[in-house]
């Protein structure tokens, strides 16, 4: 299986959070499923942080490092994602959400997000 990972799933499987499901950190953690974080996040995770709207205890090394280590594929932002966001209906503002909604229905991913605004999005989505 594909997934691709939300933004605050990604964060709340770095820092061990518990609002991340144990299912869902199961499904990062088996490396029988191949798992994405998009380009798009990271940016979001740098900004965020730069910005002082995210506080980290990692550096921006340290995280790329952590996504080596658990084999997590950055998805880089191509040309056939931006296809399917140019046709996206506008029911969520956020641009990352949007990116990484494109690319999931571009890629044909599963997104692991809790974010009740993809539900308004043709994509399979995995919480528990």
């Amino acid at each position: 299986m594909h997934y691709l990972l939300d933004t605050h799933t990604f964060l709340w499987f770095l820092t061990n959070d518990k609002q991340l499901p144990k299912p869902t950190a199961q499904k990062i953690k088996n490396l029988q499923n191949t798992c994405w974080i998009s380009i798009a996040s990271i940016w979001e995770i740098v900004i965020k942080a730069n910005i002082g709207k995210l506080s980290l205890e990692f550096s921006l090394q340290e995280i790329l490092d952590y996504i080596h280590r658990n084999q997590i594929s950055v998805l880089p932002i191509e040309l056939t994602h931006l296809l399917v966001l140019d046709k996206l209906p506008q029911h969520h503002k956020d641009p990352f959400d949007r990116i990484i909604i494109s690319q999931t229905m571009a890629e044909n991913f599963v997104v692991l997000s809790d974010d009740a605004m993809f539900k308004k999005y043709p994509v399979t989505i995995s919480w528990n």
